[in-house]
């Protein structure tokens, strides 16, 4: 991966993907820092997972699964709102209920009660939607990092909004359990649940509107690592059935394994770039809790294999549904800007990744994206507007998950035309007509057969197209919008939403042989 496609917060384990040798992994004993979680698996399981606690959510209108483990055999009784409902535990000591579909509300109270005396109660319990938020640093990027933090956080009483942080942790192997507990959204929650700044400012922004919106109790669990590639967060048996360039690295761990080499497992679990670890770590112990749909920001550290990302990100979302037994929506963040203006227009890494985000959106169903594209900072991985794309994602799910009349996308590219020295880009989702930011549209480039890209004069003819030229490109053939790590984009429909990036070519990837 080129080394332009990453840069980590301070502090932040990280690195590439790619097979280690041994001696490196020995070596990398000496030089990475213990990883320290809340991790309780196998040893001794819990009475009720610790998904399930004061103030959390349940999924409303949906069979709600709650489970734990007891002894082998022994029955579980759940009561919840006046119903008992019981589970015997598996030869493995599992229990599981799954409570009948029920209307938003609340506050509720349940008790689980088992063998030996073993008993929880639960207050403070509401029922409302309740979205899964992941991916790297950006998604993690907490609310302390805005600009102006105290203004958002001092705001921030939303009983109806919940709150579930889940620590880092990664594992060779699927865990059971991962640490957490349900909060009520508070300043002093919001700052405190999370690792980098407190809580997800996507997550809370997006989870915010929903609330303001809807007027349903929302319920956010957070989980994600900064500069973490996907493959990271995607199940072993998926890598293996589904892709052939992790084969390697998934073949070391299993010999690993085999011979019980404890010098080289320590050093691969202490790399959250690892294959499956964060799957197994973060997203495992989660399933089978039911939710409305996933949240994800992250693609940054797999830029230098963007081509590949094409195939990477839709079977991580692929593995996610099947495990969880439905196909929820999965809504994605498409890359801010960062690093540029480029001098000259061209290939960029970035921009395929961008690509391959989109295309991922048209091949899946059920499947949706936010451009945060030209909110970016050519400086800065992390921009510090969060506000815009957690209402972006908002505005996607308001209308293609709950159904609501409302716009969710900018201009998106339908066709071109080709007259004279002119390119006419006609688009959808214009929304009131097309408008430029400033009065100037910025942001296309323009080539002949030549494969040679100039930047181009743009001007809006219509409320649906766009007229590209440039003296440089007598003959043109093809055009290319905020096609770049970062580029200033001023093209929005009337709704105030921005154009994604797109290009009309489809000439040879630059990332299209990196592993």
């Amino acid at each position: 991966m080129q080394s332009k496609s990453r840069i980590d917060p301070p502090g932040f384990r990280s690195g590439k993907s790619w097979t280690i040798p041994f001696t490196i992994l020995l070596a990398l004993i000496l030089f990475v820092s213990t990883f320290v979680g809340a991790q309780a698996q196998d040893g001794k399981l819990p009475f009720v997972s610790p998904l399930f606690s004061d103030n959390m959510v349940l999924q409303r209108n949906e069979l709600d699964p709650v489970w734990g483990w007891t002894t082998p055999g022994a029955v579980v009784t759940v009561t919840f709102r006046g119903r008992k409902y019981e589970a015997t535990a598996s030869p493995e000591g599992k229990w599981m209920v799954k409570l009948p579909p029920m209307k938003a509300g609340g506050p509720f109270e349940m008790t689980i009660a088992g063998p030996d005396n073993s008993e929880a109660h639960f207050t403070n319990i509401l029922i409302g939607d309740v979205w899964l938020c992941s991916g790297q640093s950006n998604m993690q990027f907490g609310v302390g990092n805005l600009l102006n933090p105290d203004a958002v956080i001092s705001k921030a009483n939303y009983p109806n909004i919940r709150l579930f942080f889940v620590p880092d942790h990664l594992t060779l192997t699927p865990s059971h359990v991962c640490g957490g507990t349900w909060d009520v959204c508070t300043p002093d929650n919001l700052r405190k649940d999370g690792d980098w700044g407190g809580f997800s400012a996507v997550a809370y922004f997006f989870g915010r509107d929903l609330y303001r919106n809807l007027h349903v109790p929302i319920g956010l669990i957070h989980s994600s690592w900064g500069g973490t590639p996907a493959e990271s967060w995607t199940s072993e048996q998926q890598l293996k059935t589904q892709m052939t360039d992790f084969d390697s690295q998934l073949a070391q761990l299993d010999v690993a394994m085999k011979l019980h080499d404890q010098s080289i497992l320590q050093a691969i679990e202490r790399n959250s770039n690892y294959p499956t670890v964060l799957y197994n770590g973060m997203i495992h112990p989660l399933i089978p809790i039911r939710i409305k749909g996933v949240i994800w920001y992250q693609g940054e550290n797999n830029a230098g294999r963007a081509y590949q990302y094409r195939t990477l990100l839709p079977a991580m979302i692929s593995d996610w549904r099947n495990r969880w037994g439905y196909d929820f929506p999965f809504l994605i963040v498409q890359l801010a800007g960062f690093i540029g203006p480029p001098k000259k227009p061209g290939d960029d890494a970035w921009a395929e990744l961008r690509e391959a985000q989109w295309l991922t959106t048209q091949d899946l169903p059920n499947t949706w994206i936010a451009t945060a594209f030209d909110i970016g900072n050519p400086t800065d991985i992390h921009p510090k507007d969060k506000r815009d794309v957690g209402k972006r994602l908002a505005l996607v799910a308001e209308k293609h998950v709950y159904g609501e009349d409302v716009t969710c996308y900018g201009p998106v590219y339908q066709s071109m035309k080709v007259r004279g020295d002119k390119a006419i880009i006609t688009f959808t989702h214009t929304d009131g007509g097309l408008m430029a930011k400033g009065g100037v549209v910025k942001g296309f480039a323009i080539s002949g057969a030549d494969h040679q890209w100039a930047w181009a004069n743009a001007k809006i003819t219509s409320d649906d197209t766009v007229e590209v030229s440039s003296p440089q490109v007598p003959n043109p053939v093809a055009v290319r919008y905020g096609w770049a790590s970062y580029l200033v984009v001023t093209l929005y429909n009337k709704d105030g939403l921005p154009a994604f990036p797109f290009r009309t070519d489809n000439w040879p990837e630059i990332t299209r042989n990196n592993k």
